[in-house]
């Protein structure tokens, strides 16, 4: 394995499908920019601060309202770009969808573009992304398929509590599970219902746009605590599980002595 890391890892043909997903999402994007209005497009750059963030919003409250459509399939199309070649700041996309839309369907939307984007991820990463994967994160690698070979049973739980809380890099976890053989139903699952509470909390953040002083005012103590709460309810199946096949072998061990 090292002696094959110790060049680049890709494959020609793997590299050719890599280029065959980027371009198909800069077709997407080059057609929502000719069905827009002409005008000065040098403010559309993917934010990295607060300020930047504020600029675009400005700029795109204007055009959300004529625009809608071309709107939605920019921002879905740049979101589930960065999800898929896990480009960072996608926390502030989801800032901007609460700006622009709303709670109910800045969610809505978040939730969509970050399940599509995980999704595409997932994929790409089970055509190309094992050598990818071990060069980057060659423990973490190890742990993750220990954690799942245990919990194969309550997958679905354990995936959950992942996704709730900041346990593991969602990054990661889009590249890791289908190289550690999660379904994808199960990720699919997971990854839709488990990034619900986060992007609620980020979106409603964004609505107040204004007031955010930075990108740690969102996750204060309250916000943390509740997200690891929703992420142990949501593994306690699994826990009660374990209990109850251990007290089944005790019982079992105890029946045979008698």
């Amino acid at each position: 394995m090292k002696k094959g890391l110790s060049k680049f890892p890709l494959s020609g043909w793997e590299v050719a499908a890599g280029l065959a997903v980027l371009a198909s999402f800069g077709i997407g994007l080059l057609g929502v920019y000719l069905s827009m209005p002409p005008s000065d497009y040098s403010f559309l750059k993917l934010p990295r601060t607060l300020e930047e963030l504020q600029i675009l919003r400005d700029h795109l409250e204007s055009y959300s309202s004529d625009y809608t459509i071309q709107v939605l399939v920019g921002y879905c199309t740049v979101y589930i770009f960065m999800q898929t070649f896990m480009i960072p700041g996608t926390i502030f996309m989801s800032l901007l969808a609460g700006a622009l839309f709303g709670v109910f369907q800045g969610v809505a939307l978040v939730v969509f573009a970050a399940t599509a984007g995980a999704s595409s991820c997932y994929f790409l990463s089970k055509l190309i992304g094992k050598p990818l994967a071990f060069s980057l994160w060659p423990d973490k690698l190890v742990y993750f398929q220990g954690q799942v070979s245990k919990r194969r049973e309550k997958l679905l739980n354990y995936m959950l509590f992942l996704r709730v809380t900041p346990t593991l890099p969602n990054t990661f976890i889009n590249v890791a599970s289908p190289i550690v053989d999660v379904p994808y139903h199960i990720f699919f699952l997971a990854t839709f219902i488990g990034l619900i509470p986060a992007a609620y909390v980020t979106v409603r953040a964004g609505i107040a746009l204004g007031e955010l002083r930075s990108v740690a005012d969102l996750y204060d103590f309250r916000s943390m605590a509740t997200l690891f709460f929703i992420g142990i309810v949501s593994v306690t199946p699994t826990l009660f599980s374990k209990t109850r096949a251990g007290e089944h072998e005790a019982y079992g061990k105890l029946s045979e002595a008698s």
